[in-house]
């Protein structure tokens, strides 16, 4: 059984930061990628970074340059991280966390998101 928990998620003035953080627990698959998502009122969740098995990354552009997501590879457990600097008014959204497993076949398993308001 696969299990993704976020954490990190919160209030922040424009201009600061914030850390994402989701772990991937359970047996009988491998990570393939993994990546966020978020998802703001009234618009379609959008991707915002992703990271490979090999660390080749991806980011929407909106993000480029503020945005940092990496990878921590244990035995039992995978953690991709989101270290969001920089942060405008526009990327407040619930933020998912997306993993891509391989087990008896390649499937995806998402995370409960996690609330980042940015706001003064």
């Amino acid at each position: 059984q696969v299990q993704l928990v976020e954490s990190g998620g919160g209030l922040v003035q424009p201009g600061g930061s914030l850390r994402l953080s989701c772990a991937v627990s359970g047996s009988g698959f491998s990570v393939i990628a993994m990546g966020w998502y978020r998802q703001a009122p009234g618009k379609q969740r959008e991707l915002v970074a992703t990271i490979s098995s090999g660390g080749l990354t991806n980011y929407v552009d909106s993000v480029k340059g503020r945005f940092t997501i990496s990878r921590d590879n244990a035995k039992n457990m995978v953690t991709v991280n989101l270290q969001m600097n920089s942060l405008k008014p526009e990327d407040t959204a619930v933020y998912y966390c997306k993993a891509d497993l391989h087990g008896l076949g390649t499937f995806s398993s998402w995370g409960q998101g996690t609330q980042v308001t940015v706001s003064s």
